[in-house]
């Protein structure tokens, strides 16, 4: 159950730091969003460093840290571009679809078995993002403006899968360490892209307040995350944390007056049923 509580805390912060991500995406690049966003991830794993000190990496930690930081940024680069070019509430459904079959193949592949109903869980849960990006009827997006958005949050969600693998099989002996280790690695990158591209590493003073709680959940939510998945098994740990859509779509639909259809309203039960069936089964 503490499993299964964690990773749906990750699920629900990992959400709301996608919408906020899209938000800002919106008034400044794609590289000055991800890079501040990381960056106060970072800083915020900085301040906590006195509670990381009898924590020690090996080279096996070290080694898929770097590897989940490399993934991760990826991933949420291309997350935060799509967001901005698509509706929220189509384009984070598809990547979590993406994001959750990975981890899913990887764990049935390294010998976890699923008990019957905790599998037609994790089918439900497929199901229930797939339903929350059906764009309800009458939507005015543009029909190419969905489709582009689609393109990238599908290479977003297979990134964000190799993210969520690389991160589970760090030990638990290394504590809080391998995400900042991944997170100091998608900072180098995107800075070092920043430079050669001559784009702003930062992001607009209006869009600041909005990338640092960005970046703040998003660090809770891996924290979260990574308690989970060593305490459970990474196929069903992964697939609740990637029920995240379903605090984009609700906060978009709050704030921004994206409308819930009822495909999505359909997908919202679904997820439900998905978390009873994995908490109680799982």
């Amino acid at each position: 159950m503490t499993t299964s509580l964690l990773a749906l805390g990750a699920a629900v912060f990992y959400g709301a730091a996608d919408f906020l991500g899209g938000i800002v995406t919106r008034r400044a690049t794609t590289v000055a969003t991800v890079l501040t966003t990381q960056g106060a991830g970072l800083l915020m794993l900085l301040v906590c460093t006195p509670l990381m000190l009898d924590r020690t990496l090996d080279r096996h930690d070290v080694v898929f840290a770097m590897l989940a930081g490399l993934t991760g940024s990826i991933g949420v680069a291309l997350l935060y571009k799509a967001l901005a070019i698509g509706p929220m509430s189509v384009v984070a459904p598809v990547t979590a679809v993406c994001a959750v079959i990975v981890p899913l193949v990887v764990g049935l592949l390294q010998g976890e078995a699923i008990a019957a109903p905790a599998a037609l869980g994790v089918v439900m849960a497929i199901a229930a993002v797939g339903l929350l990006g059906m764009t309800p009827a009458g939507t005015a997006t543009a029909a190419a403006d969905v489709a582009r958005g689609v393109r990238v949050a599908l290479a977003s969600g297979v990134a964000v899968g190799g993210f969520l693998v690389a991160l589970g099989q760090t030990s638990t002996a290394a504590g809080l360490w391998p995400l900042a280790v991944s997170r100091a690695v998608s900072v180098t990158l995107f800075t070092a892209m920043a430079l050669a591209t001559r784009q702003p590493l930062v992001v607009p003073r209006p869009a600041m307040a909005a990338a640092l709680a960005c970046g703040g959940l998003d660090m809770v939510a891996n924290a979260l995350y990574l308690v989970a998945v060593r305490q459970g098994q990474l196929s069903l740990v992964a697939t609740l944390a990637s029920l995240y859509p379903a605090s984009t779509v609700m906060l978009a639909r709050i704030v921004l007056g994206e409308r819930l259809g009822r495909w999505q309203q359909l997908g919202v039960a679904s997820a439900i049923a998905a978390i009873v069936l994995i908490v109680r089964h799982g």
